[in-house]
């Protein structure tokens, strides 16, 4: 395994790695030599099961902090960013910031048994979602912790384009949320700031199980893929190790399917 990362101090910041999308990309960097600092917000009843998770990812030698907290909320982050240079040291930069929180509401616009959507779940999902990635970026930017050639990935889905049932609070997010990207990728780039979005294909993720009729969409999934199988977090990671390294620095405004060519069937 190649330490690429490692000789230049780099740090990833990963928003929501304690499961799916998000540890998987810190199990891959840190594997290439990437410090790890992973935000999340889990309770205490799953924590042994994340601490073995974490555990995986100490074992790669390079240093790692998490913290359980609530990265939407802005007096929590700014104490972020207060604490962190600590842990950087004088010389450790953030390569990466990853934004992978999966905080959305799921109801329907019309129901006779549930409630339905209101402009604050549409607010909530969106805030998110999509809008806390500017909040992140300009936190760790103003605070001048960024290194000089830095990559802000964050995670779409094809729900981006097609309505899916219970999901048009975490549609409108994600299309929030690729329009932010891309203009992150416009107004920072003079900083050496790069900023793509991911489009995962179909993932068996503890938030694809959130998604009423998930078990439909999986079998769909399996006969229109053109491998006839999922997309796997371990997929997207790889991707996520590729867009971090120098060979990558070209690519700024993107949004790159990461699904077996799922999206063309």
């Amino acid at each position: 395994m190649v330490n690429e990362f490692k000789q230049h101090n780099y740090w990833a910041i990963i928003l929501g790695g304690s499961s799916g999308l998000g540890l998987a990309s810190a199990k891959k960097l840190a594997a290439h030599g990437m410090n790890i600092c992973i935000i999340h917000r889990n309770p205490r009843s799953q924590m042994d099961e994340i601490s073995l998770e974490f555990e995986k990812i100490k074992v790669h030698n390079i240093q790692f902090k998490s913290f359980n907290m609530d990265a939407i909320n802005p007096s929590k982050r700014q104490n972020f960013i207060e604490e962190i240079p600590q842990y950087l040291g004088k010389n450790g930069k953030i390569r990466t910031l990853i934004h992978s929180i999966a905080k959305g509401n799921l109801k329907p616009m019309i129901s006779n048994e549930n409630s339905t959507l209101k402009t604050d779940d549409f607010n909530l999902t969106i805030n998110a979602m999509a809008v806390s990635l500017y909040d992140w970026t300009t936190a760790i930017f103003e605070a001048n912790l960024f290194a000089s050639d830095a990559r802000i990935i964050s995670f779409t889905s094809e729900g981006n384009t097609k309505a899916w049932q219970n999901y048009a609070a975490v549609s409108a997010a994600k299309v929030a949320l690729e329009a932010i990207s891309r203009n992150i990728a416009l107004e920072f780039a003079p900083h050496g700031i790069k900023s793509n979005c991911i489009q995962a294909g179909v993932t068996d993720t503890a938030s694809l199980r959130m998604i009423p009729n998930h078990e439909t969409i999986k079998n769909h999934t399996l006969i229109r893929n053109p491998f006839n199988r999922l997309t796997t977090p371990e997929d997207v990671a790889n991707v996520v190790y590729l867009l971090c390294k120098d060979e990558a620095r070209w690519i700024n405004g993107s949004i790159i399917p990461v699904d077996g060519g799922e999206h063309i069937s």
